[in-house]
């Protein structure tokens, strides 16, 4: 493993917290392909997310960042400023470092021209995605906290940074693992569309009270005033009884996402047990999240809803024993539902 490789592996390893597990058991032909797409897109994330005042700055950067991924041409965008203002080290180490992952999409003989190809188009849609919430967000703060504006907007949102990445994820499948024949071809799409979109929509959920923090709220302006609510009302955990019947209908939707996740995996050969053991992992901890969501108050920004490191090693070695066979893994995503 040459230097490059090992630092993008540590890299990877500080950024991707539970989603390492995925990327360690994805096949080996794949696994280069989609753990270089997630560091790209955890870096414009990165960036998208620092905690500055001026949003134009970040907006510029991605833009930069975005020309560059692009086209290959161009100077990278000096993140040193930005990487001070990152609590999180792995994730300073990231902008510091940025030209290692870049390196790798340009010039690493590893990748075929269509692994370069699909990784530079759902980064293009991921980057729109966060650029267009910055744009949408501009002005928010605790105090004067921002909605987004309807369910279309929302969807919109879950696909751009998320459910591309099940359609980037099926590419990489379908052109080096297996084929399918055109109707399992679209199903298999529009079921990767939808996983992508069950984790968003889970993230969503349980980031309530951080997001609002921000000053941002991803639960649609329209959707609270049906439901006699402002986004102000999230603010106080007494308010959780009014807002418990829209929330359950996002838990309900997440969950309804999560069953074509499952019939994703269902849609995978028999004979890719490692595949099927990477996609069966986010739906088993996206389950148990649901669960702990449903439970809870999500309006109490004391109380952390999170998969526990124990949980999650029970999940890994069920999930492990269960992949060696199709039937065996549908009836463990079945009995978790």
């Amino acid at each position: 493993m040459d230097n490059s490789k090992k630092h993008m592996k540590i890299m990877l390893k500080g950024t991707s917290r539970s989603f390492y597990l995925t990327l360690k058991f994805l096949p080996r032909k794949i696994r280069d392909q989609i753990s270089l797409m997630y560091l790209l897109a955890r870096l414009s994330d990165t960036i998208a997310d620092s905690n500055i005042e001026d949003k134009e700055q970040l907006i510029e950067l991605l833009g930069l960042y975005n020309d560059r991924i692009q086209t290959a041409k161009g100077v990278l965008p000096d993140f040193t400023d930005l990487s001070y203002q990152q609590n999180n080290l792995a994730e300073r180490n990231l902008l510091l470092n940025a030209e290692v992952p870049i390196d790798a999409l340009e010039k690493s003989t590893i990748f075929k021209m269509s692994d370069r190809e699909k990784i530079r188009e759902c980064l293009r849609i991921i980057i729109n995605g966060q650029t267009l919430d910055l744009e949408r967000f501009t002005g928010e703060s605790e105090k004067s906290i921002i909605a987004i504006a309807s369910e279309e907007e929302l969807d919109e949102y879950t696909y751009m940074v998320a459910g591309c990445v099940g359609e980037f994820w099926t590419h990489m499948s379908l052109n080096h693992l297996f084929d399918l024949n055109e109707e399992n071809r679209e199903r298999f799409f529009e079921k990767a569309i939808n996983f992508g979109k069950a984790l968003q929509l889970i993230n969503i959920l349980r980031d309530i009270p951080d997001d609002l923090r921000m000053g941002r709220c991803y639960i649609p302006h329209e959707s609270l005033s049906d439901h006699g609510l402002i986004v102000e009302d999230l603010l106080d955990m007494r308010n959780m009884n009014k807002f418990r019947p829209l929330y359950e209908s996002y838990v309900i939707k997440a969950e309804h996402y999560l069953s074509d996740a499952i019939e994703y995996i269902k849609i995978i050969p028999n004979n890719q047990y490692m595949l099927r053991l990477s996609c069966m992992l986010p739906v088993l901890i996206g389950q148990r999240t649901l669960n702990l969501l449903r439970s809870e108050n999500i309006l109490d920004n004391e109380n952390t809803i999170k998969v526990t490191r124990s949980e999650i090693k029970i999940i890994l070695r069920k999930a492990i024993m269960a992949s060696i066979s199709r039937s065996r893994s549908l009836k463990l995503l079945k009995m978790n539902k």
